[in-house]
């Protein structure tokens, strides 16, 4: 059986391809509503449809949800968190570094062109 969670509780939730700590603002019948407080795991870049695959016809540039932004999460998405929630623009700088690192080490065009998307994401994102 699924654990519920009430308005108010701090969660972690996966929202396609990232992962978020955040505060549920709602408690809806198929999902919770989800204010993002920080960033455990950037999205991947590229085409979700075919992860990992370079000859797409379009390769999205995929951002994080941003501080306090909403989102419908799949009630099987959540679960607690119960550690100190960390400031959003660090949180979101560790998760681009730790996602950059790990493509390096992948030998792809996928690879290459995931750290091309996320460099000029870094850019948007003011890291400076």
């Amino acid at each position: 059986m699924m654990e519920e969670f009430q308005v108010g509780e701090i969660v972690t939730a996966i929202y396609k391809t990232g992962k978020y700590i955040g505060e549920l603002t709602e408690v809806r019948q198929q999902h919770y509503l989800v204010r993002v407080l920080a960033v455990i795991k950037h999205p991947m870049q590229g085409d979700l449809h075919n992860p990992k695959d370079a000859d797409v016809l379009i390769f999205h540039e995929r951002r994080a949800l941003s501080f306090r932004e909403q989102a419908n999460i799949p009630k099987q998405m959540v679960k607690h968190f119960e550690s100190e929630i960390p400031d959003y623009q660090e949180s979101l700088k560790k998760a681009v570094a730790k996602m950059k690192t790990d493509l390096a080490e992948t030998a792809s065009q996928w690879a290459e062109m995931s750290i091309k998307a996320l460099e000029t994401l870094e850019k948007d994102y003011k890291f400076s």
